[in-house]
């Protein structure tokens, strides 16, 4: 989402391969933790079991209008389509509960397919009904980790309810950031020069620094990495409200946040990664052919960097760690030959405290069990590299050994031809 905009930044907020797993949660739940730090929001109720949408609208009370949402981590839910019976949108506005329940089960049980989504859609297993209030103006708010900053940076944006990227890139003026020191927090008046930036005044002015400053308490109270508001409402009564909300939250911190770990869902995650962090793996899915596994970040983005020397794609990022068990590696060869798109596996280790003999082992091991029917390139170096090439040897299987880095990437590549 801020891609555009960290490079137009004069602070550079730039992502970087680490191994770290954000988890994010949806918007219902985003909604639930905003109230309990005194943030505004939308009444709403979630239901996930066909049938209960009659109750979940009316437990609303008197509203004048609902709002419909398919809770799915993907944007473009609007604009969407569901597989099964073709209904259009998994965003829709409803006069009546009986009209907010009817959309509520067109979209439970069915798959959402947007253009964040892959052509198989994701399944919507719970369903938001909301309050609709009518808006006067939107903004756009955030607050996220930045490296350069060494802290929070509060991004701000008078253009919301639209893709922030494309105002960094048609009117990146209109952009406006403010770091806050983690150590000492908010500074007095910051947030409400932000708000005037956004051409808010007097008690409208003062509400939506309030807003923002509940907002930052949210950020460092719950450990999250992002918070973003898009848009964050002004309504024709002069209230400042948050809409929809996206949240996430760094993993590292989850031993201290029961009630966040609690609202992990793992359903709207890649399965692959799922599976990868039940081993500790760091895997991210690409589209490549090529299908590697390596020991250390650094090294398995410069074994990615030369397969695309080479002409052809890496099919993933996968560090398996210094400290990895056969377990593990044997978990990482079959998480990476789950790919259908790959053709080849290019292995790159250079042992240290994961020992050569101990990768080999795991290596073979999955080789065997799952009958491996693609090539195999494998590079070894460092600690017991020569027990792990005699484990190589003596597996009968038909592995390419190669003698460093460049020739492993030119025999992978080699392969597919």
């Amino acid at each position: 989402m801020f891609s555009s905009v960290i490079r137009r930044a004069p602070l550079a907020l730039r992502t970087q391969a680490q191994p770290v797993r954000f988890i994010n949660i949806h918007e219902y739940q985003s909604k639930d933790l905003m109230n309990q730090y005194g943030v505004k929001v939308q009444k709403c109720s979630v239901v996930g079991e066909p049938g209960g949408a009659v109750k979940a609208a009316a437990d609303l009370g008197a509203v004048d209008e609902y709002v419909v949402k398919a809770q799915v981590h993907a944007g473009g839910r609007g604009k969407g389509h569901f597989l099964e019976n073709g209904f259009q949108g998994g965003v829709h506005l409803a006069k009546t509960a009986e009209q907010a329940a009817e959309l509520a089960e067109k979209m439970l049980g069915k798959h959402l397919v947007t253009k964040q989504t892959t052509a198989d859609g994701v399944l919507v297993q719970k369903v938001m009904i909301a309050q609709a209030l009518d808006i006067s103006k939107e903004f756009y708010f955030a607050i996220l980790m930045d490296r350069a900053a060494g802290g929070p940076v509060m991004v701000a944006s008078p253009e919301g309810g639209m893709d922030i990227e494309a105002v960094a890139e048609e009117t990146p003026e209109l952009i406006f950031k403010d770091a806050v020191n983690i150590a000492s927090g908010l500074r007095d008046g910051q947030t409400l020069a932000l708000a005037k930036k956004l051409g808010l005044e007097g008690a409208v002015a003062d509400d939506a620094a309030e807003q923002m400053a509940r907002l930052y308490n949210l950020f460092i109270g719950l450990d999250a990495t992002q918070v973003e508001i898009n848009p964050l409402v002004l309504t024709p009564t002069g209230d400042v409200v948050s809409f929809d909300a996206k949240i996430s939250f760094d993993d590292n911190a989850l031993f201290r946040q029961q009630a966040v770990k609690d609202m992990y869902d793992p359903a709207e995650e890649d399965p692959r990664e799922v599976e990868a962090a039940k081993y500790d793996l760091n895997y991210v899915p690409m589209d490549g052919e090529i299908g590697c596994m390596v020991n250390g970040a650094g090294l398995a983005m410069a074994t990615m960097d030369i397969i695309s020397h080479y002409g052809r794609s890496p099919a993933n990022f996968l560090d398996v760690g210094g400290s990895a068990t056969q377990e593990n590696i044997e978990a990482a060869f079959r998480l990476v030959r789950s790919d259908p798109n790959v053709k080849a596996i290019l292995v790159n280790i250079f042992g240290g405290i994961a020992k050569c003999d101990l990768i080999a082992a795991g290596m073979v091991a999955a080789s065997k069990s799952m009958k491996l029917d693609i090539p195999l390139i494998v590079r070894l170096e460092g600690t017991n590299v020569v027990e792990g090439k005699r484990i190589l040897a003596d597996s009968g299987l038909d592995i390419v050994v190669a003698d460093n880095l460049d020739d492993a990437a030119r025999k992978a590549c080699a392969s597919l031809d």
